[in-house]
């Protein structure tokens, strides 16, 4: 039987933590700091309730957001309890509300049995709704549909809502008109998507007040975790079932950084002005980092307006400094991070399963992934596949690979399909019955489509405009280096389009495009005179392949942990790296264009920084590659706030001219101020500034040159013309010697202009 007045439990909570625990009735919102013991209270305060005070589990409604959490925590209650506790709704929102709607399904007009709809299934009713209705699918992509409704769903806006949209916003009307006929639609195939569960509930109370009023009288007390990440319906919901006051609500503005996904961390001021008499209880007290740690983050998150406010503390005093690092580029950035953990591993300081490299984008962990690979150092990616066996990345890889090797049947049948073409199954059948009888490959067989038997004339002419496509594109892929190849390519079949058209997921992909263009940039940027190993394209694919080959192994337990910063929140490690700290990608250009959005990027950086126990680095680049182009890097906005006196400067070899500090006398905030004037001018004049221009100064025999990575060189001769011109450059630096460098990628500066 527990005993919450017990030495041992007692001494187990701080003070704080024991108020929010023993406070009985009434609403309760406790603001958790991170690495404060939230699930501790959480636990303890549902055990206390049924053992203390007498409630049965089956009076107690406690939700959470993923169903390990929920897991995790019946789990500890039953030890804490010694006992199973039978008969406790605990889960996530979506688990909780088909429980209860399996319950009340006939009062809404479905029966018990109702069907629960995946992604994949609305999907498909999205599209045969649009074709039922006369609408284009390649106008108006159902995937992106399918984001609208959902968003509009989960904001609690009604279809005569979204069909207010102006007009000309053809894509919200198709949506509204489809988010109409989903209701109806679903109904009719005793059918709930994942968002009609936590409106349908809603519906209930509000249409059958009686059912809402037992809902109230059964669940005497009510327990949130996570409210920061709520959206609307999610908070209606507990405010409906809550409305007896007996309400918890435990988060953290300062992690709330789910906005994208319809979070809204204003649920959090709402809960305080909805339930008048809130006692808030604030759990500072952090038990996982050290104090320069926390003070860094204290720093950054304090310049975020509206927070119900908190400062982290911690019995750790001192720590080491937090490490600042100004890299060449990503590249740079990569070796000098792998170097410096494998030395501290090597050291016997923390051992690399103890390490994680968090970043905002997937795509940033292009340059992570090699850099590991190359220095042969194990790791683990979390939350995502490897860069090289993303589907937008194998696409287009699939394209390369037949522009190399037009008998590459594989290769022919990943790219005929993306973007679709009106060429299904039956289609591609019957042109590879040909092509076996004729004993040709796909792409030759596609030249002579006229030739093949059982295809509609539409079909026919798709084919082989298909292969005039690759034909065109094999012929320049002998004269223009791959990161050229790869963007006609990406032109070609416009994949921006296709990618962007699938909502946030596809604007997440398009990003992983460019960086493979950026990866084939950078690896333009030493062309090696070796003919006998074939074209810069075949050499280009042979790398690509031996990155992405099955045995290399992406995940080793024992290695240091890649992954996102969204997918890092609650985790912890002993040594953290943020990398690519640069702003336009951390925070994202985008992020300025919404309401709110800096500040949530703001947040996002306050959870990264608050994952580090012992040893916290940062790391930004002078210059970054992304989509095709070396652009100049700013040092992160976050960054300015970190005081001083906390911060350790480094910076790479490679790096030669001033960028954040390092003179003599001048302080780092003089630095910062510096480095940002410097790189001042808005990304779109900088992206116009690395645009070729006949204006553009020619670079002659003897010129002097400085490159970002090996220093200082002396132009030995030129070869090729505009984006093909290359340069032969005599580094003063013995072991990088003579390198080939393609101008258009290599960022090379005259020495005058970057003394």
């Amino acid at each position: 039987m527990i005993n919450t007045d017990s030495p041992d439990l007692v001494h187990a909570l701080n003070p704080a933590q024991r108020e929010a625990v023993e406070h009985v009735h009434g609403p309760l919102l406790v603001l958790a700091g991170a690495g404060s013991g939230k699930t501790r209270v959480l636990t303890t305060r549902i055990a206390t309730l049924i053992e203390r005070h007498g409630v049965l589990p089956d009076r107690i409604f406690a939700v959470t957001f993923t169903n390990k959490a929920a897991g995790e925590m019946k789990h500890r209650i039953g030890r804490l309890l010694d006992r199973d506790p039978s008969g406790l709704w605990i889960g996530t929102f979506h688990s909780l509300s088909a429980r209860l709607l399996r319950r009340e399904a006939e009062l809404l007009g479905f029966t018990r049995g109702f069907t629960i709809y995946d992604e994949d299934d609305r999907l498909s009713l999205i599209r045969r709704l649009m074709e039922q209705r006369g609408h284009a699918v390649k106008q108006c992509p159902p995937r992106a549909v399918q984001s609208i409704i959902s968003a509009a769903k989960n904001r609690m806006v009604p279809p005569s809502e979204l069909a207010a949209a102006p007009a000309f916003d053809r894509l919200a009307q198709v949506a509204a008109d489809i988010y109409g006929a989903m209701g109806p639609a679903l109904k009719a195939a005793n059918a709930m998507d994942f968002d009609d569960l936590l409106l349908h509930p809603l519906t209930l109370f509000r249409e059958h007040p009686e059912r809402l009023g037992a809902y109230q009288e059964r669940f005497r007390f009510v327990l949130v975790d996570e409210f920061q990440d709520t959206n609307k319906a999610q908070y209606q919901l507990i405010r409906r079932l809550g409305s007896h006051g007996n309400v918890c609500a435990v988060g953290d503005d300062d992690q709330a950084i789910y906005g994208w996904r319809g979070a809204d961390v204003r649920n959090m001021q709402e809960f305080l002005g909805d339930f008048p008499t809130t006692h808030l209880v604030r759990l500072e007290e952090n038990y996982r980092s050290t104090q320069v740690v926390l003070d860094a983050a204290n720093a950054v998150i304090a310049e975020n307006s509206g927070r119900i406010g908190k400062t982290l503390t911690t019995r750790r005093r001192g720590g080491e400094p937090v490490t600042l690092l100004a890299a060449a580029d990503e590249r740079d950035e990569a070796e000098w991070v792998v170097r410096e953990l494998q030395r501290r591993s090597a050291a016997g300081e923390w051992q690399l399963r103890e390490m994680a490299v968090l970043y905002r984008t997937n795509a940033q962990s292009r340059a992570m992934e090699e850099g590991f690979r190359r220095a042969g150092v194990p790791y683990q990616l979390i939350g995502a596949i490897s860069f090289y066996e993303r589907r937008e990345v194998k696409d287009l890889l699939a394209y390369l690979r037949l522009i190399a090797n037009p008998a590459d049947d594989e290769a022919f049948l990943r790219s005929v399909a993306v973007p679709r073409r009106g060429l299904g199954d039956t289609s591609l059948a019957a042109l590879e019955r040909t092509a076996v009888q004729r004993s040709k490959p796909l792409l030759e067989t596609s030249r002579a489509a006229d030739g093949v038997p059982d295809l509609r004339p539409n079909v026919r002419e798709a084919f082989r405009t298909f292969a005039s496509f690759i034909d065109r594109l094999a012929e320049r892929a002998r004269r223009l280096p791959p990161a050229e190849v790869l963007e006609q390519t990406i032109r070609g079949i416009d994949y921006e389009a296709v990618l962007l058209a699938e909502g946030p997921e596809g604007a997440d992909r398009w990003e992983n495009v460019r960086e493979l263009v950026a990866s084939a940039a950078n690896w333009s940027e030493v062309v090696p005179d070796d003919p006998e190993s074939g074209s810069p394209l075949e050499r280009f694919l042979a790398e690509a392949a031996l990155l992405s080959s099955a045995d290399t192994v992406v995940g080793q337990e024992q290695g240091v942990t890649l992954m996102t910063l969204h997918t890092a929140k609650g985790l912890e490690w002993p040594v953290v790296v943020l990398s690519g700290l640069e702003d336009g990608l951390f925070p994202l250009a985008r992020a300025a264009e919404q309401p709110e959005g800096v500040e949530e990027e703001r947040r996002l950086c306050y959870v990264g920084l608050t994952r580090a126990k012992d040893k916290l680095y940062l790391t930004w680049a002078r210059a970054r590659r992304r989509g095709g182009e070396l652009r100049p890097g700013i040092a992160s906005r976050f960054l300015r706030a970190i005081p001083p006196g906390l911060i350790e400067e480094r910076r790479t070899t490679s790096l030669w001219a001033p960028a954040w500090g390092g003179q003599s006398g001048r302080s780092a905030g003089s630095a910062r101020a510096a480095a940002a004037s410097r790189y001042s001018s808005p990304p779109q004049e900088r992206a116009a500034e690395a645009e070729p221009s006949q204006d553009t100064p020619r670079y002659v025999k003897g010129e002097r040159v400085r490159h970002r990575r090996f220093g200082g060189g002396t132009i030995r001769g030129l070869t090729g013309t505009g984006r093909d011109l290359k340069v032969s450059v005599a580094f003063d630096d013995e072991e990088v010697g003579v390198k080939q460098l393609l101008v258009a990628y290599a960022g090379l500066e005259r020495e005058w202009e970057s003394a």
